[in-house]
């Protein structure tokens, strides 16, 4: 699993199984969904904590945390090639708790956002470099597929997290969703100081040099697959943050006025992505991640329009049996698709990855919160604005994807070694 030469190798990473490993970086990455989504069925009695009567500057819980989470991302990969993944995660870790100390303790709806920004700022160390650590120990399909087992065991949080965000409400007031947030970033900040080792290659290690950091982020940006997968990935994180920012507000509240169920309704729609990201970990080696990536959104595209024409014909509100069938299609395809196309965007560029990583994720998180902050806040009691965002930036990314392979979709791909 390890490239490295053994004299290279730190003591814990001969005793640290493949099955910690996963476990170690879906942790990392799923501290993201969990202080996303756990947050949502908080956002009535944040509400009248705050006396928030427009229920869209709710969404701010949201987007707020994924700009923070975004901008960060400038910073952590390049630090993290100069002097390794570890010290940036744990000091990424450690600036998220002090976002969740700020928010636990906020006196206004203003210092709660700012407290959110500042979790996302902390957070972005550990999902972008998780991406990194896997990228320095795998390359070619292996990657995808480990990357697909992480992303499974990640998919899991959001199908949970609403309804443990619930039974918190049930026994406390909402504040105490930020101390477990804070509990949680603790295990991850002993669980990976104890047990990861360091995964840089020390051929990658670069001293800290403007220019090489220019140069590596020149690479990145001027490759044309680094590039096409990227925006491509953009796009479709518009389509889940539109949904994410909205879906209190469709299940619960004003249009299926599902009270205390929407934890369920939240948690069938997100257990389709587990699925899939457990299906792709089995067929990536056999089919290849464009073959996959590729059908997967074309179908996106068709179930898309199948959602645009249901709305208009129901006025903005279809049954939501036929709603969830079809959000649990498209996340199922999503969840095709983004893997794939982060590992297609990483494939070229293995040598400057860190750097790489946070520009690509800086890239595609900014982007996505702020198309999904259009969708979300588009929002108008019907779920016409989402879907409607759903075909358009789906479109949109086939179009991106197209001009990426040349019009040639389907192509197989020579996977790179490790590191490479």
């Amino acid at each position: 699993m390890d490239t490295r030469p053994e004299t290279n190798r730190p003591a814990a990473a001969e005793t640290l199984s493949f099955a910690e490993f996963v476990g170690i970086v879906a942790l990392m990455m799923g501290l993201t969904a969990l202080s996303i989504d756990f947050l949502l069925p908080a956002f009535p009695p944040v509400a009248d904590s705050y006396g928030i009567t427009d229920t869209n500057q709710l969404q701010w819980l949201v987007y707020s945390y994924m700009i923070g989470f975004a901008v960060m991302q400038l910073v952590y990969g390049p630090l993290s090639d100069i002097v390794g993944r570890r010290p940036a995660v744990i000091g990424g870790t450690l600036v998220f708790a002090a976002g969740c100390v700020l928010a636990l303790f906020a006196p206004s709806f203003a210092v709660l956002i700012a407290g959110r920004v500042v979790q996302g700022m902390g957070a972005a160390a550990a999902r972008v470099l998780a991406v990194s650590i896997v990228r320095d120990r795998f390359g070619g399909r292996d990657m995808a597929r480990v990357m697909s087992f992480v992303m499974m065991i990640f998919i899991i949080v959001p199908i949970f997290a609403p309804a443990l965000g619930g039974v918190v409400l049930a026994f406390a007031d909402w504040h105490m969703i930020f101390a477990v947030m804070l509990g949680l970033g603790a295990v991850l900040l002993i669980w990976f100081g104890l047990r990861m080792p360091e995964t840089l290659h020390p051929d990658y290690r670069m001293p800290f040099s403007v220019r090489r950091i220019g140069d590596a982020a020149v690479r990145t940006i001027t490759n044309r697959t680094a590039f096409g997968y990227s925006t491509g990935m953009a796009l479709m994180s518009g389509c889940l943050m539109g949904y994410i920012g909205s879906a209190q507000q469709i299940f619960e509240t004003e249009v299926y006025a599902l009270g205390s169920w929407f934890p369920l309704a939240f948690a069938l729609v997100a257990g389709a992505m587990g699925v899939a990201s457990f299906l792709n970990s089995r067929f990536v080696p056999r089919f290849g991640m464009r073959r996959i990536a590729h059908g997967a959104l074309v179908g996106y595209v068709g179930v898309a329009l199948l959602q645009v024409l249901s709305a208009v014909a129901t006025g903005g509100h279809p049954p939501l049996v036929l709603f969830l069938v079809l959000m649990a299609a498209n996340n199922f395809l999503f969840s095709l698709i983004l893997p794939n196309f982060n590992a297609l965007s990483m494939e070229p560029l293995g040598a400057v990855a860190g750097t790489a990583s946070s520009l690509i994720g800086f890239y595609t998180t900014l982007g996505g919160a702020l198309l999904g902050l259009a969708v979300g806040q588009s929002f108008d009691g019907t779920v016409t604005p989402l879907v409607t965002g759903f075909l358009v930036l789906s479109i949109a990314t086939l179009a991106v994807t197209l001009w990426t392979e040349k019009g040639r979709l389907f192509q197989a791909q020579t996977p790179l070694p490790p590191g490479r």
